[in-house]
């Protein structure tokens, strides 16, 4: 059995279709079929199930796949093991970045440790999915906000932010300093949309008080929703550091006195993924930038 073909069966998993998983990779439809049915002649158990024109994967299929993309990790991780040994400080880092804190935050981070690893290749990903990218190897390490323990993840607490209620310099409500919680049922607000985690947060801690936002608008750019709060549309909640590196003079932050909402933030990898010297110490310069 060669790498090739567990990748090629890999491939096949994930499109269930063999001429969508042969374009993928770049060879022709019998070729990969061929290739497909030598490796369940080898295997002596049928790793799909041909129905019509659609393919469904075996108990078989479903146990070789979860063994394949860990030998195909494994092999990653030696690659980069010995990449890093032969190269000194070389390589590519994949990074899974929320959007609002890659637009407004993490840039400094970055150019700090381009100044320190120059040689490596540093590709960063903005996404609200950070955690599942994680977790489906995706990206290296992501900086996201805690959610549920996972024995597959390495997790690193990096600080908690309060969220506060962001307003323009000409909303009625720009000169309070602070506003109980329950006064949030009665600002229009510009939000991101739901399912995304700042959204979720801020929805899950409102309904414990008994109310919802009242949300006119769900924008996903947190560069546009800080514009529609500029042009006095409605408030938004968002955390006060991000607020603070936006440096918007014609914003104005409230802060919520009772019991105000909190994001966590940390960073996570994969607990069975080989990190470089270059990953580590890009691990390192987020706690220390963080902190």
């Amino acid at each position: 059995m060669e790498i090739r073909q567990m990748e090629n069966f890999i491939a096949v998993c994930e499109e269930l279709h063999f001429t969508r998983a042969a374009e993928k990779l770049g060879i022709s439809q019998p070729t990969l079929s061929q290739q497909i049915r030598a490796l369940e002649d080898e295997l002596g158990v049928p790793l799909f199930d041909r129905v019509g024109k659609r393919i469904v994967m075996t108990q078989a299929g479903n146990l070789f796949l979860e063994h394949c993309v860990q030998m195909i990790r494994h092999l990653q991780n030696t690659r980069d093991a010995l990449a890093e040994f032969r190269n000194d400080q070389r390589g590519r880092l994949v990074l899974g970045v929320l959007p609002s804190d890659l637009d407004y935050r993490i840039t400094p981070l970055l150019a700090d440790f381009h100044t320190r690893f120059p040689k490596v290749q540093l590709k960063v990903v903005s996404s609200v999915f950070v955690l599942n990218q994680v977790l489906e190897n995706e990206v290296d390490i992501g900086i996201d906000v805690s959610s549920a323990p996972d024995d597959r993840l390495v997790r690193i607490s990096l600080c908690s932010e309060e969220y506060v209620l962001v307003v323009s310099e000409n909303h009625d409500w720009a000169k309070r300093s602070s506003i109980g919680i329950r006064e949030l049922r009665d600002i229009q607000t510009v939000m991101f949309p739901e399912g995304f985690t700042g959204r979720e947060l801020v929805d899950n801690y409102c309904r414990k008080y008994g109310f919802s936002l009242n949300t006119i608008m769900e924008i996903s750019s947190a560069t546009s929703i800080i514009s529609l709060v500029k042009a006095n549309v409605g408030g938004t909640l968002l955390p006060y550091p991000l607020i603070q590196a936006m440096n918007e003079p014609t914003l104005r932050c409230i802060r919520i006195t009772d019991d105000p909402p909190y994001r966590h933030f940390e960073i996570i990898h994969r607990s069975d993924r080989f990190l470089t010297k270059s990953a580590k110490a890009f691990i390192e310069k987020t706690i220390a930038y963080f902190n």
